[in-house]
């Protein structure tokens, strides 16, 4: 069993910005599942993939506390951090492109860096998805909280089924063959 985590914040008014990209992708391998509500802060849906089940979870806890969400979902679940896949935004990579790593620092992405708080380890996979650059003068905070433009939009719109394809990878190839096959796509 695999537990895949798309960061994001949880209320309506964010969807579809770019901080809520992990929320977009784990929406898109859903598909038609319900989500429940988990053991502790997060809403979770379970699906069968070809590498077994998936356990898709998104923390109700806002980005900076992703941390709580993620040890309470891995406790319950009896997930090691060998299992763990985390979904975030990276506005340091182009808009459209992926990469996944199977451990790293947090970059910047605050919803990591609690969840490596939280984990007291950097020793877990992420797929970082590029959600453009910050143009100046905005500030981060207002950049990644914005929504898609149209164009914008559509770019995404291709990446999201790109990322699907590199959880379902994850899950039945193991993180290396995994960023063989994802890293580098550009949509």
């Amino acid at each position: 069993m695999k537990l895949i985590v798309g960061l994001g914040n949880p209320e309506l008014k964010h969807a579809g910005t770019r901080h809520n990209i992990g929320f977009d992708v784990i929406d898109h391998l859903a598909g038609s599942s319900a989500f429940s509500s988990g053991k502790g802060n997060y809403r979770y849906a379970k699906i069968n993939a070809p590498g077994g089940p998936l356990i898709l979870v998104k923390p109700m806890t806002y980005m900076n506390l992703s941390g709580h969400a993620v040890v309470a979902a891995m406790n319950f679940w009896k997930i090691e951090r060998d299992d763990l896949l985390v979904i975030c935004d990276d506005v340091n990579i182009p808009l459209g492109t992926v990469r996944m790593r199977a451990k790293g620092s947090a970059g910047g992405q605050n919803g990591l860096k609690h969840i490596i708080q939280s984990l007291g380890s950097e020793e877990f996979a992420r797929l970082r998805v590029g959600v453009g650059v910050e143009p100046p003068p905005v500030s981060l905070s207002s950049f990644v909280l914005s929504k898609f433009s149209a164009d914008e939009r559509k770019i995404i719109d291709k990446v999201i089924p790109v990322c699907a394809d590199a959880v379902l990878d994850f899950a039945s190839l193991g993180v290396e063959r995994a960023m063989t096959k994802c890293n580098g796509v550009v949509c």
